[in-house]
């Protein structure tokens, strides 16, 4: 009697059973394994800094601020007032790829709009 297997079940000739469940019966040790938590750390954020220039009207400066930034009108012309004394102020404080593409987006504006205003980003140091 010829012998018939479904297709898809493999057909092991009975020679070689016997030899498979002789590896079964063999007792292997088992292992107790501790699996750790995933450390997961914040990624590290960067500063997206506006450098002052004696060209791009400070109005111009604050309407960055207000619309890709979301500060407030006060926050705003705080900021503006920083960067047009100190030479350079922090509009916001990101992950490296958002703070990139703020930055990006803002020079792009200004050129635009025809002004020189320089936005960079830097690693943030703090908390």
């Amino acid at each position: 009697m010829p012998i018939t297997c479904d297709w898809h079940i493999p057909h092991i000739p009975a020679g070689h059973r016997a030899q498979e469940d002789d590896h079964d019966t063999k007792a292997t040790p088992q292992t107790d394994v501790m699996v750790a938590e995933p450390e997961l750390a914040k990624p590290p954020m960067y500063a997206v800094v506006m450098y002052n220039d004696n060209y791009t009207p400070m109005e111009f400066v604050v309407y960055v601020l207000q619309s890709e930034f979301r500060h407030d009108m006060d926050t705003a012309v705080q900021i503006m007032l920083n960067i047009h004394n100190s030479g350079k102020g922090t509009a916001g404080i990101y992950p490296k790829d958002i703070a990139e593409t703020k930055a990006k987006k803002v020079n792009s504006l200004a050129h635009r709009e025809g002004y020189p205003l320089l936005t960079q980003i830097e690693p943030h140091q703090g908390e």
